[in-house]
């Protein structure tokens, strides 16, 4: 088991790393008012972060619910 996750850390890691060096060209992103020169790398890994944060505050309310009303 141990070994199985190891291998999969190091799939995506090598993946995540394919993606990064793929597009590290700049590109600009507009935030509200704001553009922001930024590289997509960079941009996709805080569109992850974010998706990521959201999911677990989501799911989180979602249990805190659901056991308040066991």
């Amino acid at each position: 088991m141990k070994k199985a996750k190891l291998a999969a850390i190091v799939i995506v890691s090598v993946v995540a790393l394919i993606v990064v060096l793929q597009n590290t060209e700049v590109t600009q992103a507009r935030i509200l008012f704001w553009n922001l020169p930024m590289s997509r790398a960079l941009l996709l890994i805080l569109t992850f972060v974010l998706g990521f944060v959201i999911g677990v505050l989501v799911a989180s309310n979602f249990l805190r619910q659901k056991r308040g009303k066991a």
